[in-house]
């Protein structure tokens, strides 16, 4: 699985321009390719008694005395490697004609490749060692999609920012890594499980630790400000990202490193609970108010991923209903991140959805698969996105009734500013520009659409009814003692329908039926606050930049004038001393004899005084 993607990548950027012409299939085969690996990987499993589900795969002695690398086949690792390679691959296919009039086309292959083997060594490690190196790989890749277009100063700034983000994350992760060595004397998944299931300081420490490194990743609270700027790099990477890869990360690390989050008592599984409802939030509130299209599905991704850390925070409860979400997420979500970049294509690369309204009759097949996608994110009754959000909510209230009302509360602001999003492009009166053409996307974009649509219908309802995803993964993560149900006529499950119908209703006489202004309006002190992303960028600047530049002008000045002050006087002063002692270098031998004269007298006359005391 690993292997072919990487290869594929290899291949790409070493022989480079010769690839031109057939680089692209072999970027879509070598997905293809590692797809097919992860399903045989599946089924092979699935064959197996449950107890036999943990399958280690031993590669080489890597770090002698600390680790080896090797691979972890089990429920989990599984299930995220078809997601990657499965969606990944439609991703590659939809690429091929987006991003047909690209000239850096067979690079931009090379680099999808790269990023799905990343992120399979990512969640197929069976150590820390091996994930901390697919984690890192997964942010050059992101690095070098996001700043694809690097000739636009935007991409080349978000690339950037991106980068030195997730250093902050990488930085907590690298620091949990050490203390458990130093603490269990190893790293390795299956040797940490017991030993870490005690509940002291330093398990503590680490499930805090780990928690900063999936917040970078993931792009919780407070290191999200890097996702909605990355919407600067070519539409399918906004959606490999955010659906099958790098923002998934996050979830799987909290979910695998569950030995250091639930020993009894463990604060650190409430703090993920509350990063992900809070996030939950903010992403939801900042997608209120954003007129890009991208930006807007970048702030519902935060929000869904905040769903996911929710149900990642409440234990083996809430692990099946939150990597169910994660599941049912990437399929809807590259639907609808797929289907913003066929409206693009269609609209001359037109992100303002001002200017776009009335598409649907124009692009009927990116509509009926974009709604479709809509409908799951929202929670529709028997969508995918019903049976898993709804699941995360219910655990909640039952664990923490405080965090399962707030998510209630973010599925009503989801029902907005979805449909604001659905109404503002696809309904009302053309806005377009004098030059805009909308037309249908070709086949090679729209056939992935139709397949992710299929899974945004039927997917939540078999991974959730009959508990078959919580029994499935039940040998890598272990189940709860009572096996949930679904109870759809619940109060949190029909007060979530009706926030959700109140906020699609305000969306519609807002959006639908009213005319939509042309030119972005002032709106309120709210309306700034979240166009601005919750002023995330001004926090940052004012509490770690501003003072980071003053701690390095200081830094500067004690540099110039302190180290490089004493070494520069101890220099001028050895100069000036020698400079004037060179006066006494005259050149001429009278002189030197003179001074000979002078010298044997002064010696001879002390050798008399010495001689007469």
């Amino acid at each position: 699985m690993i292997a072919f993607p990487l290869l594929g990548a290899t291949i790409l950027l070493v022989l480079g321009r010769r690839t031109d012409r057939w680089g692209h299939l072999l970027g879509v085969a070598m997905s293809l390719a590692s797809f097919v690996v992860a399903v045989l990987a599946f089924v092979e499993l699935l064959g197996l008694p449950e107890a036999q589900r943990r399958q280690a795969v031993h590669l080489w002695e890597f770090i002698p005395g600390m680790v080896d690398m090797g691979l972890l086949i089990d429920p989990l690792s599984i299930a995220f490697a078809l997601l990657i390679t499965g969606v990944g691959s439609l991703i590659h296919i939809y690429s091929i004609g987006y991003m047909s009039h690209d000239s850096d086309r067979r690079r931009f292959f090379a680099y999808l490749n790269l990023f799905v083997s990343a992120m399979l060594l990512l969640v197929l490690a069976d150590n820390y060692v091996g994930l901390f190196i697919g984690w890192e790989g997964v942010g050059l890749a992101s690095y070098l999609l996001i700043g694809f277009w690097q000739f636009k100063p935007s991409a080349a700034v978000a690339a950037k920012k991106a980068f030195v983000v997730n250093r902050v994350g990488d930085f907590g992760l690298l620091v949990g890594m050490f203390i458990i060595w130093t603490t269990f004397g190893s790293l390795t998944f299956a040797e940490l499980g017991a030993a870490a299931d005690v509940q002291n300081g330093t398990t503590l420490a680490i499930g805090l630790l780990l928690l900063l490194g999936a917040c970078g990743k993931s792009a919780q609270l407070p290191l999200q400000s890097w996702l909605l700027d990355a919407m600067e790099g070519p539409t399918p990477v906004s959606a490999l990202i955010h659906a099958a890869t790098m923002v998934t990360a996050g979830v799987y690390l909290v979910v695998r490193s569950g030995a250091f989050f639930f020993p009894e008592g463990s604060g650190a599984a409430l703090a993920v609970a509350i990063v992900g409802a809070a996030t939950l939030l903010a992403g939801a509130i900042i997608g209120c108010a954003k007129d890009d299209i991208k930006k807007g599905l970048a702030g519902s991704t935060m929000s869904q991923i905040g769903y996911m850390m929710l149900g990642a925070g409440l234990g083996p409860a809430g692990y099946a209903f939150a990597i169910g979400h994660l599941i049912t997420h990437g399929f809807f979500k590259a639907n609808l991140f797929l289907g913003a970049g066929s409206v693009m294509h269609g609209m001359n690369d037109e992100v303002n959805m001002r200017k776009y309204g009335g598409l649907r009759k124009y692009m009927p097949l990116t509509f009926a698969t974009f709604f479709i996608g809509y409908l799951a994110i929202i929670g529709f009754p028997l969508l995918s996105g019903y049976f898993t959000k709804d699941g995360i909510i219910e655990t909640a209230i039952h664990h923490q009734p405080i965090l399962g009302w707030l998510a209630v509360l973010g599925a009503g602001i989801t029902g907005f500013y979805m449909s604001r999003m659905v109404f503002m492009t696809f309904f009302g009166e053309k806005r377009w520009e004098k030059d805009a053409h909308p037309h249908e996307s070709p086949q090679v974009m729209t056939i992935p659409l139709i397949v992710l649509s299929i899974g945004s219908i039927f997917l939540g309802g078999y991974l959730v009814l009959s508990n078959t995803l919580m029994l499935w993964l039940a040998p890598a993560v272990g189940r709860p003692a009572d096996l949930p149900g679904f109870h759809p006529f619940s109060v949190p499950g029909l007060a979530t329908l009706v926030l959700v119908a109140i906020g699609a209703a305000i969306a519609w006489f807002k959006y639908g039926r009213a005319e939509v202004p042309a030119v972005q309006p002032r709106g309120s002190f709210l309306t700034t606050f979240a166009r601005r992303d919750l002023y995330g960028d001004a926090l940052n600047e004012s509490l770690i930049m501003r003072p980071g530049q003053w701690l390095t002008r200081l830094a500067v000045f004690f540099d110039n004038r302190g180290i490089d002050g004493v070494v520069n006087g101890l220099a001028a002063g050895i100069g000036g001393s020698s400079g004037r002692l060179r006066r006494l270098q005259t050149g001429f031998a009278r002189t030197y004899a003179l001074s000979i004269l002078f010298g044997a007298a002064i010696l001879t006359g002390a050798l008399l005084l010495v001689g007469n005391i």
